[in-house]
This record gives C-alpha cells, structure tokens and sequence, in this order.
C-alpha cells in the first residue's frame, strides 16, 4: 500500500513526518508521489496559530469531499498537534475523517491504519499521553543530506500564548549516547548536516539525566547540551552540525566556547525575542528581559565573531501599544537580525492569555503591524548580505535550486541560501568555496572557486 503525507508547521512536525515515514516504510509500506496515487493520506498537523490549524482542517475537508471514484477506499488520517488538541472534536470537524494520532503516540500509527482499515466507517482515535515504544520513531528515510535529530521533547517554559505544552507534554531530553548513535547511522547513511532539535533545545539534559555516571569531557565541558555536541563533533563523514530553537537562558559562555571550538558546529543561532518590550515579554511569561536578551547574544557574539542571529516575533499581543510596537522595530534593527520568522498574535484556546488576556489590537493593524517589521527585516537582512560580496565561503551543495533548474543553490554555515552556478563533478553533499557576486536580503550569488 502507498502513503502520502502533507505536513503543516515546524521543523519538528518535518522531523514526526520523517519518522512516520520510514516507520511506515519498515512495515512494508510504500511511498506515493502524489495524493492522489496514495492508498492512505495523512495530515501532519500544527497547532500553533489559528490559521495552521484552519488550513489543516481546510485540507482533511477537502481530501473527505474529493474522495471517490479510483479513491473511493482511501483512508485519510491526521497526526500531529491539532490532532492532540482537538482530541474527539476532530471527527466532529472533518466528518467521513477515517484516523487521528497524537503526538505521544507517533510509533503506533501503522497500528492504527490497520484498525482503521479493519473497521472503515468507524474512525480510530490514539491519544494517550503515554508514549508507545519512543526509540521506534528515530527512523529516517533515506537519501537526505541533510537531516533533524531530536534530542528534547516537550517544553516547561510556560509561556503565556503557547500550546505547545498541551500538545507535546513536559520536556524530556533523549540520553546522549542514543543521540551519537543515530546521528553516527545517518552519517554512514551519507547525511552531510544534521540539527538537533527541541522546543527549547537550550534546556536539553535539566530535566532528567542525559549521561552515563562515568562519562567524561575531553574539553572539561559540564552543560549536557555542549556536552553533546562535543561527542557529536567527533562522528566520521559529518560536516555540520546545528540546533535550535534556542532561549536566552541558554546562551552561556560554555555554550559559546563549545560553538567556537568545536569545527562543525555552525555558526547560526535562532533565538526566538518575541517582543522589544518589557512589559509585553512579562505577559508573554518569556522569563526575560530586553536587557537580558540583548546580554545573551552579546555573550555569543563575543565568542563568536560573525555568527548568524536569526529570531522569531510576535505582533499585535495583547494590549500591545504602538510605542511598545516601535520598540520592537528598534529592537530589530539594533541586534541586528540576520532573519525574523515574524507573526500576528493568533489566541490559543485554553492558553493563560487567551483566558486573561482580551485579543483588542484588530486584525488590520496586526497585518499592519506585520508589514512594517516584514520590511524592516528585509532592509537589515539586505545591509548584512551585501558585506558579504567579495567574500568567499564554504557552501553546502543542496542540489537544483527552487527558482532555476540552471542554478544550484546550497547554504552557508550561517544558514543562508546561495545560488551558483552548477560544475562538473560537484553534486549534491559536498563542500564547496563560492565566490559571493551579488547578494539579495534572503539569497546570496556567486561563482565557485
């Protein structure tokens, strides 16, 4: 049988599609090119805004309303966040909807499509909050170059929009030596570049112990997170390594010496802010200050000259005025960030601020809002790429790029895209030097050398 799966949301959701791909594979499965061509159909769900929860179940609509002739005996199903979320509501939602997989319970989905296949016409639910058989789910399907690791799951930041603790739990970090495994099987696999992820990857190893009695530093390093990209470092045929999303709480001096010693260990850093104002980051429940953020990238900025700060913001919080907005602009611009994944506030059902906290600022002045720092991002991002033309630097070759079959594009070890023109003998997986010509806010130009 063949299975399609359409993914919404974060890395880690593009991590869970993976996994439920090459656990799918295992038990014989196989995967479809299209929808269309696919005996079942699943909707890798997100929960973090309105609007990723709406096309998602704009999607499943569709996919029930569409089914039928060749596609008559199609199963359709979703997993993820929303998923968890919605619980039994989900049915009720998307009527003719066949299966719904939460997110503990990613290693029993082949167990479900057999039920839900066994019984069609009576929909199969699998939430529990108990994991069934975790170390099952740390497949990967083959042929990536590059590929996510997760390393911690769950989040207890707390904050006050998020729900991201109702739908993935209380953090729990994987032990290392299960970690160094993996990413040693997927290095003799052929992947180039892994990142590890987290909700908040910084507090990887507070939770619960993450290392043997008895392991040891070579470079005295006594954070689990530093200690684990050390024993990563060493791993044979890997040329990078990244993590994220970070917190500043986690920007320490080890920290910085570990991204600065350790030589595949890029030069990127994603630390969400949020907000430029103080008061907005205390209703928020971010657990900082402007100050404190601004003392954490400096903290990793000293240790490494030149490294890439990307964020992630929010506009249009609640009671957010128009000077507390233009403190973030200002924010924006000072750091200054080298990329802002930017968002208008979207409340979340049973979170603290969408009980407490009135949605007041309107919809138009979020999209407002939005714009403004969208072209503030894009005139910072711009200034930073155009220092870099002249310069040469080491690319990733991803392959054909997304814009022109006539050029190849690949990344930085700051994360940016750059397209080039292809070469003989250079393919996809290898390290290349390219000569940036011509640089754009979010794309960067050049020759290989």
């Amino acid at each position: 049988m063949k299975f399609y799966i359409k993914t919404y949301g974060c890395q880690m959701n593009e991590r869970d599609a993976d996994a439920a791909a090459a656990l799918l594979m295992k038990r014989g499965f196989s995967r479809a090119a299209r929808e269309s061509t696919a005996d079942i159909v699943i909707v890798n769900t997100c929960s973090v805004r309105g609007k990723a929860e709406d096309k998602a179940v704009g999607k499943l609509r569709l996919l029930v309303r569409d089914r039928g002739g060749e596609n008559a005996g199609q199963l359709i199903g979703a997993m993820g966040c929303m998923a968890q979320r919605l619980k039994e509501d989900i049915f009720v939602q998307v009527p003719g909807l066949d299966f719904s997989v939460g997110t503990h319970r990613l290693a029993c989905l082949p167990a479900v499509i057999a039920k839900a296949m066994e019984g069609r016409g009576r929909p199969v639910l699998d939430i529990a909050e108990e994991d069934c058989g975790g170390e099952d789910v740390c497949g990967h399907t083959p042929g990536g170059i590059s590929a996510f690791v997760n390393i911690l799951f769950g989040c207890n930041r707390g904050c006050s929009y998020c729900v991201v603790p109702e739908v993935r739990g209380r953090e729990w970090s994987r032990p290392g030596p299960s970690i160094v495994e993996e990413v040693a099987e997927l290095a003799r696999a052929g992947t180039r570049e892994i990142t590890l992820l987290g909700q908040s990857v910084m507090s990887y190893g507070r939770a619960n112990e993450v290392w043997p009695d008895g392991h040891k530093s070579p470079r005295s390093f006594h954070e689990p997170l530093p200690r684990l990209l050390e024993a990563i470092n060493d791993i044979d045929g890997l040329a990078r390594v990244r993590f994220t999303s970070g917190h500043p709480s986690g920007c320490t001096p080890e920290l910085g010496r570990a991204m600065k010693e350790l030589e595949l260990v890029c030069e990127h850093l994603h630390i969400p802010v949020q907000s430029g104002s103080d008061r907005i980051l205390r209703l928020m429940r971010r657990g900082y200050t402007v100050d404190i953020y601004r003392d954490a990238v400096r903290t990793i900025r000293t240790a490494v000259p030149g490294i890439a700060i990307t964020t992630d913001i929010i506009v249009g919080f609640p009671g957010e005025t128009m000077e507390e907005f233009e403190m973030t602009r200002s924010l924006l611009r000072e750091i200054p960030f080298d990329n802002s994944f930017i968002f208008k506030y979207s409340p979340r059902p049973g979170t603290e601020a969408e009980k407490a906290m009135a949605d007041d600022i309107p919809a138009s002045e979020k999209m407002r809002r939005n714009k403004l720092l969208l072209k503030d991002q894009e005139a910072v991002a711009l200034s930073i790429n155009e220092e870099m033309v002249g310069l040469t630097v080491e690319v990733l070759v991803e392959g054909i790029g997304r814009k022109s079959f006539s050029r190849w594009s690949g990344r930085t070890r700051t994360g940016k895209i750059v397209a080039f023109e292809p070469e003989d003998g250079v393919g996809r997986g290898d390290l290349v030097r390219v000569n940036i010509t011509r640089a754009m806010p979010y794309t960067l130009y050049g020759k290989i050398v």
